[in-house]
Formats: structure tokens, C-alpha cells, sequence
């Protein structure tokens, strides 16, 4: 059966074209991104609760023409909560979906949302991120595990400084780092705090680390994208779906893993696709939870001593942030200088949906 009503929660919402082929290569079909969303909803609900939500809708695959889609739709249910958010670009109010419950989600994944990328602060504090991320992106012919190297080197940095980080594939080619907030704070805060760490470890370890996006700089190096830190930029949520040849997913990993990954030098070993994700969580539950609840500070951007590894070394980050239109924020140049020579630890919408 191609369409069906369902109930939930109360709740009905009819469900169409189940038999629509998503992901041409596997012959996942919307009736199993439906499924899996259904599945992992105890995971991935927590993580959207309250956040402005941008979709990347594909209504005619993953092989088809994608958009991102920001406004929730006019024939959206009339239970489907959305946060109105003023927009400095395009001079209007913006109500963003808020994915609060599994009927919405389930919904979401009705209009082939494939990949749901959250804001990194509440909508209720849109300028106040609860968590900071690093986007380790890699250049071929470097991949996930010269990322896994550079997680551990921002971990061993991280926890210099009193902070934990907690690491998830992208569910593409790379790796993600998050450092829980859940505190006061703001973009220039963390985008100037993330900036300068990339920059550290650019200077340390030119040869794998880039903090440039230019794309002729990535070539067999990872990027370390700081800029993600920013009110108008989103990441894809922990336990999103990609829209990759295969269904995988944005999926939280150990610190542990990654470690062995590195050590086995094999990619494969961080690709994780939807049928498995669900079977991780049921078997060992949520590893990002702390992410939710964990409260940490930045330290003081402005002459900030220590050393980024367990030998000697000082560190100072020097940061002054610049009163600027809240739309288009200058990228703050942090002064990052070492005192020793010690390195870090080795719209076009179509299709029928």
C-alpha cells in the first residue's frame, strides 16, 4: 500500500508514496526513512526539542534536486509548533518548525526531510548557543581517519582546559566534535574561542590541519571548520539521515572508537547506516545525552594561559569581540602564541512527495 493514515499520539496524519525508492542504490524507500525515524525518535527528540529547525528536503531521492527549506509550509498540521524568529537577510519573520514530538518528526519525514539540522541554541535564546562544534572535514585523499587524529588532538586541548568533548561521524566523509555549554554565552564567545584553536593546532601541525576553507588549501589535510559557530549556520543533528549513496547517519561515537579507528587505519569502520544506528542505541543508549545537560564555561578568551598537552606549554589567546551587525559578523583574528616548541599529542522544489 502506497498511502495509509496513521495515529499517533493522538494524533493522525496520512502518509504517502511509502513505496517511493529515497536511496536508488539500496532501494531504501520513504516507508524505511519513515521507519528509522520512528525508531530513533527516543534519541534524536531530546536533541531537536526547542531548536529552529532547517530542513534539506528530496522529494525525488537523493539522486534528485534537493532544497533547504527554513519556513514551516502553510499546509503544515495545525499542531505542529513552530518559533518565530526574525530574519536580518531577508527582512521578515521566519517560523521554524520546532521537531518537539514523534508526530512531527514523523511528518518531517513524510516530506522526504532527510537531513535535519538544528540550530546550536534554543529558539527561546537564539543567541546563546548551548554547545560548540568543530567540523572536521576532510580533503582527499585524507579521510575519517586523519580526522579521528585531529579529534584527539582537540580533545587532548579540551581537556587541558577543564572541558568535555564528545565526537559524532557526520554521516558523509568526516568527524564532529561538540563541546557541551549549556551556560551564558554568545556566537562571538564560541566562534572566536573555536577559531583560535584551530588556528593552534594549524600551527602545530601544518602538515593535516587547515583552518582556511579554501579549498585549494584542503588538499590531503583536514579542515578544522570553526565557522559553524555562528547564529545563521546550522549542523546536521546528531541521528540525521544523509543523503549519501547509502542511508547513513550522523552517529555518536566514543572517544574509544575513535582512538581504534585511527590505530586500524580503516574508514569503513566509522560508516554507520540506519538499521544499525537503531541497533547501537537500543543496545547502548544515547551517547551524546550528555550534550543535553552537561553545563561547562569557556574559559576567559583574554589571556588564557595553559598548555594545550601534558608537557609544558603556554598557550595565550588574545580575543576583543567587535560590535558588529548581527547579520554579518567579521571573522575575529585571535592571536594564538606559543611559548615553547612542545607540539600536541600525536529552489527548485520537484517531484511528488
Amino acid at each position: 500500500m502506497s498511502d495509509s493514515t496513521v495515529e499517533i499520539q493522538g494524533r493522525h496524519l496520512k502518509l504517502s508514496n511509502l513505496q517511493k525508492v529515497l536511496y536508488p542504490a539500496t532501494g531504501f524507500t520513504k516507508r524505511q526513512v519513515i521507519d528509522y525515524y520512528a525508531r530513533i525518535a527516543p534519541a534524536i527528540l531530546p536533541h531537536l526539542a526547542g531548536r529552529a529547525l532547517t530542513r534539506k528536503r528530496y522529494p525525488d531521492g537523493v539522486e534528485g534536486e534537493p532544497f533547504f527549506e527554513k519556513n514551516a509550509p502553510k499546509y503544515r498540521p495545525e499542531w505542529v509548533q513552530t518559533a518565530p524568529i526574525w530574519s536580518e537577510g531577508n527582512h521578515r519573520t521566519v517560523y521554524y518548525v520546532l521537531a518537539n514530538d514523534l508526530a512531527t518528526l514523523v511528518w518531517l519525514a513524510n516530506l522526504a526531510a532527510l537531513e535535519l539540522h538544528p540550530s546550536l541554541a534554543l529558539a527561546k535564546d537564539i543567541t546563546c548557543p548551548t554547545e560548540m562544534v568543530f567540523d572536521l572535514d576532510p580533503g582527499p585523499p585524507a579521510n575519517i581517519v586523519q580526522c579521528c587524529q585531529v579529534g584527539m588532538w582537540l580533545r587532548e586541548i579540551f581537556e587541558h582546559f577543564g572541558l568535555q568533548s564528545f565526537p559524532k561521524t557526520s554521516g558523509s566523509k568526516g568527524l564532529q566534535i561538540y563541546v557541551p555549554l549549556n551556560a551564558p554565552t554568545n556566537y562571538d564567545a564560541t566562534k572566536t574561542f573555536a577559531r583560535a584553536l584551530a588556528q593552534l593546532l594549524e600551527q602545530e601541525h601544518p602538515e593535516m590541519v587547515v583552518s582556511d576553507m579554501k579549498k585549494t588549501l584542503r588538499t590531503g589535510k583536514v579542515l578544522v571548520d570553526w565557522s559553524q559557530n555562528d547564529e545563521h549556520k546550522t549542523t546536521v543533528a546528531v541521528y540525521s539521515l544523509r543523503a549519501r549513496e547509502h542511508p547513513t547517519v550522523s552517529t555518536p561515537v566514543t572517544w574509544e572508537d575513535v582512538e581504534r579507528i585511527f590505530k586500524k587505519k580503516d574508514a569503513g569502520l566509522l560508516v554507520f547506516e540506519a538499521p544499525q544506528v537503531v541497533s547501537r542505541f537500543e543496545k547502548i543508549g544515547d551517547l551524546f545525552a550528555p550534550v543535553i545537560t552537561l553545563k561547562q564555561r569557556l574559559p576567559d578568551l583574554k589571556g588564557v594561559a595553559g598548555g594545550a598537552t601534558k608537557e609544558p606549554e603556554r598557550i595565550e589567546i588574545a580575543a576583543q569581540a567587535e560590535d558588529e551587525p548581527p547579520r554579518r559578523r567579521a571573522a575575529h583574528k585571535p592571536a594564538v602564541k606559543k611559548k615553547s616548541a612542545a607540539k600536541t599529542p600525536a529552489r527548485k522544489k520537484s517531484g511528488k512527495i
